[in-house]
C-alpha cells in the first residue's frame, strides 16, 4: 500500500512548483524594468546582473526540487530541497538544504533525533513523487509506507550512471554532512577509500560555503582542483546543479595559464626529484646567489663627483632588506632606494626630504655606471630565467644544490638547452618550480577564499606548496586516498601533506570509512590488494551487500584483445556506461578492437565520457565511475609502474554494478 499521506505530499510539492514559478515571474519583471534605482549606472548594472543570475537559477526543470521533510517535536514542519521556495507572503514552502534548520535531516539518528519527531524521505519516479520512506523517532519499529518502499540512498546507489557525476544532496549521510558543514576557516583533510563519496563531499562543501559565506567568497572566490581535464569534465555539472556557477575549476598545471607550454615529459625518477620539497630551498639559494655583497666600498658618480659608501654599510643594508617579510624583487627595490638615500645623505650632509630623494634617485639611476654598481650588489631576478638556469646550467645547479641534492639527483634534473628556434621543453613537474620562483621573486599569486583539492594523494610536495599559497588562511578541503597514490612524488601520509602546507593550526584529518558506491563483493575483492598497496590504510566497508563477484575470464594471449572487445560490446548493451581500464601498451589496440566490433567508443582525440564505451589507463580512471568495467590484463597494469599495485586497486574500484577481468598472464597472487 502506498503511504497514506502520499496525495497530500504531492499536493504540497505541486504548490511549491507554483510558488517557484511566481518567484521567477517576480524576478523577471524586475529584470525587464527599464529603470533600476541605483546611485549610478555602474551600480545599476551590478543590480541588473545579480537579478539576471537569480532569474537563471529558476530555469532548471530537470531535477527534483524537494526530497524530504522533517517534523520537529512540538514544532514546525520543514520541507528540505535544493533551493529556498517561498509563497507570496514569504512563508517557506521548501528550505534550502544548506540552511541550519536542515541539518537534522542529514544527522538525526535514533540515538540522537536532534529534536525531530519524524523524518520523511521522498521516493521519485522521474519527477513524480511515487512513495515515502518514513522514520518515526517516537516509534523506531514503525516504517509507514515500507512494504516495498526502497531506502532512497540504496535506490540512488543502484541507478544507472551517466557520463557525468551527479550531486548527492538528497542522500548525504551523517559522516559526510559533518565535513560538508565544517567552518570556512578550517583546513579539512579527508581520507576515504573508493566509493566513500570524497569528491561529492568536497563539491557539496564548496556549495555549502558559497551559501553560508556568500559575501566573502563572492569577493575571494572558490577554486576546485582536479587531477586531469577528464575528471573535471566528469564533475563539471555538480556545482551548477546545486545552483553554484561561480567556482573556478582547474588542474594544478592549469593554474599558470598558458604562459608555459608543456612540450616534454619527465621520467618517474626525474619527476620525483623535481617534486621534492628540497627544490624550494634550491630556488631560494638561487635567488640568494643574485646578491653579492661588495668586498670594497661602493662608488657612485653623482652630479660630477664620486661618492663612496663603506662596504660595511652596504652589507648592513642588504641584511636589513633580507630580513623583511617581502618578495625578493621588493627587497631589491627597497635596498636600491636605501642605498641611493645613503648616497644622498653623504652628498647633502643632512636628511633630505622625500621629494628631494625622488629627484636625486632619478639623477643617480640615469647613469648606466650607477645602475651597474647596484646590479653587482643585488642583481634583478626573473623567475623563469632562474628556473631555466638551474635546469640547464651545471655550475649554477651545483652551486645551489650543494649539500642538498646528490650528484645523481642533479644529473636527473639537468637537461640540454633547447636549440635556437626550439620551444623551451617545460614539463608538468617544472610548473611548481616556476610557481615557487615567481612566489619568491614577485610574491604570492591570486589567493582564493577556499580551495577544494581532489585526488590530493598524488600531488608532489612542490605542488602542495603551490596550492597552499593560493588559499587564504589555509581554508581548504583536501580529498584523497593514500591507497590510490601512484604519482612519482605522491604523499605517504596526510601528516606529511600538512607539513608541506606549513602545518596550519586550523587543520584536522577526517576519515570516511563507509563505502556507498561499490557493491560489497567488488570492494571486498579489490581490498585484497590493500596489504601490499597501502598496509596503513583501513579498508572501507560497503553498505551494498548485493552484487555479484567479479567475472574473471582468461584468454589466449593472441585472442585477449579481440575477445575482450567483443565482451565489452555485449556489456554496453546491458549497461548505460561501460569502461575498459587497460595497460598503456594495450590502449590503442583495445580502442581499435572495440570500434571494429561495432562498439560506440571514443577516438583518441575525443571526449571519452560522451560515448557508451570509455577506454582509458588506470591513472586517468581515478574518481570516475561506470556501471560496468572490464579490467584488462591486471598483471601488466601492476608491472607498468612502481605503484602498479595501487594502479590496479584504482582499476578494480571503478565499477558500481558489474566488474569483469580479462587476462592472458597470471593474476597477481592476492587476486588468484
Amino acid at each position: 500500500m502506498p503511504h497514506p499521506e502520499l496525495a497530500d505530499e504531492r499536493a504540497h510539492l505541486q504548490l511549491a512548483r507554483v510558488c517557484l514559478e511566481q518567484m521567477r515571474a517576480r524576478t523577471a519583471s524586475k529584470v525587464d524594468r527599464a529603470e533600476i534605482l541605483a546611485a549610478n549606472e555602474a551600480d545599476a548594472e551590478a543590480v541588473r546582473w545579480q537579478l539576471q543570475r537569480r532569474l537563471a537559477s529558476f530555469d532548471d526543470e530537470s531535477t527534483v526540487l524537494c526530497f524530504g521533510r522533517i517534523d520537529e517535536e512540538h514544532g514546525p514542519v520543514f520541507y528540505i530541497g535544493r533551493r529556498h521556495i517561498e509563497d507570496e507572503r514569504g512563508a517557506p514552502m521548501v528550505v534550502d538544504w544548506r540552511a541550519d534548520v536542515a541539518t537534522p535531516f542529514y544527522r538525526a539518528t535514533l540515538s540522537d533525533p536532534m529534536g525531530l519527531h519524524r523524518r520523511r524521505r521522498f521516493v521519485f519516479s522521474g519527477r513524480d513523487l511515487s512513495d515515502i520512506f518514513e522514520e518515526d523517532f517516537d516509534d523506531p519499529d514503525s516504517l509507514a509506507g515500507s512494504g516495498g518502499v526502497p531506502d532512497p540512498l540504496l535506490a540512488e546507489l543502484g541507478r544507472a550512471r551517466t557520463g557525468q557525476m551527479r550531486d548527492i544532496v538528497a542522500t548525504i549521510q551523517h559522516e559526510q554532512d559533518v565535513i560538508i558543514r565544517a567552518p570556512l576557516e578550517r583546513c579539512i583533510v579527508v581520507q576515504g577509500g573508493p566509493g566513500t563519496g570524497k569528491t561529492a563531499v568536497g563539491l557539496h562543501r564548496a556549495a555549502f560555503l558559497l551559501y553560508e559565506h556568500r559575501r566573502v567568497l563572492a569577493r575571494d572566490g572558490v577554486l576546485v582542483v582536479g587531477p586531469n581535464p577528464l575528471f573535471l569534465s566528469y564533475i563539471a555539472q555538480v556545482l551548477p546543479s546545486l545552483g553554484e556557477t561561480s567556482a573556478t575549476q582547474a588542474t594544478v598545471d592549469q593554474l599558470l595559464g598558458m604562459r608555459f607550454r608543456i612540450v616534454a615529459i619527465d621520467d618517474e625518477p626525474t619527476a620525483r626529484v623535481k617534486g621534492d620539497a628540497r627544490m624550494a630551498t634550491l630556488i631560494e639559494r638561487a635567488c640568494d646567489a643574485a646578491i653579492q655583497p661588495p668586498d670594497d666600498d661602493v662608488q657612485m658618480r653623482v652630479r660630477g663627483r664620486t661618492v663612496r659608501v663603506p662596504a660595511v654599510e652596504v652589507h648592513e643594508l642588504i641584511a636589513a632588506m633580507r630580513k623583511r617579510d617581502a618578495p625578493f624583487s621588493v627587497q631589491r627595490i627597497r635596498f636600491r632606494e636605501q642605498l641611493i638615500r645613503r648616497v644622498h645623505v653623504l652628498v647633502s650632509g643632512g636628511e633630505p626630504s622625500a621629494l628631494e630623494d625622488t629627484e636625486f634617485a632619478s639623477a643617480v639611476l640615469a647613469e648606466a655606471a650607477n645602475r651597474q654598481v647596484i646590479d653587482r650588489c643585488w642583481r634583478a631576478v626573473n623567475a623563469a630565467t632562474l628556473v631555466r638556469s638551474l635546469l640547464t646550467q651545471r655550475a649554477t645547479l651545483a652551486r645551489a644544490a650543494g649539500g642538498l641534492l646528490t650528484d645523481d639527483e642533479q644529473a636527473l634534473v639537468l637537461r640540454a638547452r633547447p636549440k635556437r628556434g626550439e620551444a623551451e621543453p617545460w614539463t608538468i613537474a617544472d610548473l611548481p618550480l616556476l610557481d615557487e620562483a615567481e612566489a619568491q621573486v614577485k610574491g604570492a599569486p591570486r589567493r582564493y577564499g577556499h580551495l577544494v583539492v581532489d585526488e590530493a594523494q598524488d600531488l608532489s610536495p612542490m605542488q602542495l606548496r603551490m596550492l597552499a599559497r593560493r588559499a587564504i588562511h589555509h581554508s581548504m578541503t583536501v580529498l584523497g586516498d593514500l591507497a590510490q597514490a601512484t604519482a612519482p612524488a605522491a604523499a605517504t601520509s596526510w601528516t606529511t601533506v600538512l607539513d608541506h602546507f606549513g602545518r596550519p593550526a586550523n587543520a584536522d584529518v577526517n576519515e570516511l570509512s563507509i563505502g556507498y558506491r561499490l557493491p560489497g563483493a567488488i570492494l571486498d575483492f579489490a581490498n585484497r590488494l590493500l596489504p601490499e598497496a597501502a598496509p596503513e590504510v583501513v579498508a572501507a566497508a560497503s553498505v551494498r551487500e548485493t552484487g555479484d563477484p567479479p567475472d574473471i575470464r582468461r584468454f589466449a594471449a593472441a585472442e585477449l584483445v579481440t575477445q575482450s572487445a567483443q565482451h565489452v560490446v555485449l556489456l554496453a548493451e546491458d549497461f548505460a556506461t561501460t569502461a575498459v581500464v587497460t595497460p598503456l601498451a594495450l590502449l590503442d589496440d583495445m580502442r581499435a578492437a572495440i570500434a571494429d566490433a561495432g562498439g560506440d567508443v571514443a577516438g583518441p582525440d575525443e571526449d571519452a565520457l560522451t560515448h557508451r564505451i570509455t577506454v582509458l589507463p588506470a591513472a586517468l580512471a581515478k574518481g570516475l565511475e561506470f556501471d560496468a568495467v572490464l579490467v584488462l590484463e591486471p598483471g601488466a597494469i601492476v608491472a607498468e609502474s612502481d605503484h602498479g599495485v595501487r594502479l590496479l586497486f584504482v582499476a578494480l574500484t571503478r565499477a558500481v554494478q558489474h566488474l569483469a577481468i580479462a587476462h592472458a598472464t597470471p593474476l597477481p597472487p592476492a587476486l588468484s
